[in-house]
């Protein structure tokens, strides 16, 4: 990657402000890719829960390995994934909900109009199936998201996840991997679908747009953690790399959620949630020790209790809706206070 580098170093423009725009635009063409593949095999559910959360999750992976190889200390990991989550349950679930709430279920599905003819009611029906077989598919992520953040809850009690809670938490995320794959393979089976040459094609530029995607965060992340003083500092290396990586996460969802794309919005968002908790936790475990912060017990109850709050408000009422997003983003605020103090 150094070809990239070095093109940017030769035209003068090796600056912090550089990378960041480098690594929004990756995030950006992966995100314009995305909304192609929707036609290329792959229905809502299905791009927000297998190939969304490896775009938008990226960064998170790379973070690992670019901390495993010795930039920043390892709780850095923790606190990088612990923030991604959080923000992504309350700040970017809640802010779309804010401005056009999140409908997942429409109001009226499977209601006919007397007027309509039979076949029409017929169609209806169907589509309403499909909605309410993706809101439970849906339904099931969040379940997912409960169940991994109790397990790093448990295996990290004792300050520390080491080689074998790694080894379980890889693998409970390689078995959630696999059962979503055989799900989106059946489904295509029904719809008597399959995945045509543009489909790889698109695949074919999201691995570029990864590759740009590390080079920026390389530079970022080894920039910062020869910062030594102020707020954007190595001291901060965590939190400051969260939020970064959650830039493409908000960008999706503020997307899917003005095209009202519910479905898409939360999954895209629940799923980058299961790339940080327990696929990074997991992998960076496997290569070294990796001790918990001051903040884990407050993001674990966090994490848990909205878990349930999108779980209620999606199965009872089939939506999130305005004032539960205003509440959602309030919550954070109190996160970032208590999480940024501890």
């Amino acid at each position: 990657m150094n070809v990239v580098t070095d093109f940017i170093a030769s035209l003068g423009l090796t600056h912090p402000a550089t990378y960041l725009a480098l690594f929004l635009a990756a995030s950006l063409l992966m995100i314009w890719r995305l909304e192609a593949m929707a036609n290329h095999g792959l229905e809502g559910t299905a791009l927000g829960t297998l190939v969304t959360p490896y775009c938008s999750g990226l960064g998170n992976l790379i973070f690992v390995f670019i901390v495993a190889r010795g930039t920043g200390a390892p709780g850095e990991v923790m606190t990088n994934c612990l923030v991604n989550n959080v923000t992504n349950l309350t700040f970017v679930l809640g802010l779309p909900a804010l401005f056009w709430g999140l409908q997942v279920l429409a109001p009226a599905a499977g209601k006919s109009s007397g007027k309509r003819s039979a076949a029409k009611p017929a169609k209806n029906n169907k589509a309403d199936t499909e909605r309410r077989i993706g809101r439970l598919s849906l339904l099931l992520t969040m379940a997912a998201v409960a169940f991994f953040t109790g397990a790093v809850w448990a295996l990290g009690r004792d300050g520390m996840l080491d080689f074998n809670d790694g080894l379980v938490l890889t693998g409970l995320f390689i078995f959630w991997q696999c059962f979503q794959v055989f799900d989106v393979l059946k489904h295509n089976v029904r719809q008597r679908t399959s995945f045509g040459p543009l489909f790889y094609l698109d695949l074919l530029i999201l691995l570029a747009g990864a590759a740009l995607l590390y080079v920026s965060l390389d530079w970022l992340v080894t920039w910062l953690a020869s910062q030594k003083t102020g707020f954007i500092s190595a001291e901060n290396l965590g939190w400051l790399s969260g939020w970064l990586m959650v830039l493409p996460n908000a960008l999706l969802a503020l997307w899917y959620g003005y095209k009202r794309r519910a479905d898409v919005v939360y999954t895209s968002q629940i799923g980058d949630g299961h790339i940080c908790i327990p696929l990074c936790l997991g992998l960076f475990a496997l290569i070294k020790p990796l001790p918990v912060p001051a903040f884990f017990e407050l993001s674990m109850m966090l994490l848990l209790g909205v878990t349930a709050v999108h779980f209620f408000f999606v199965s009872a009422f089939g939506r999130l809706p305005r004032w539960a997003g205003a509440a959602l983003i309030g919550v954070y605020a109190w996160f970032l206070h208590t999480g940024l103090t501890a």
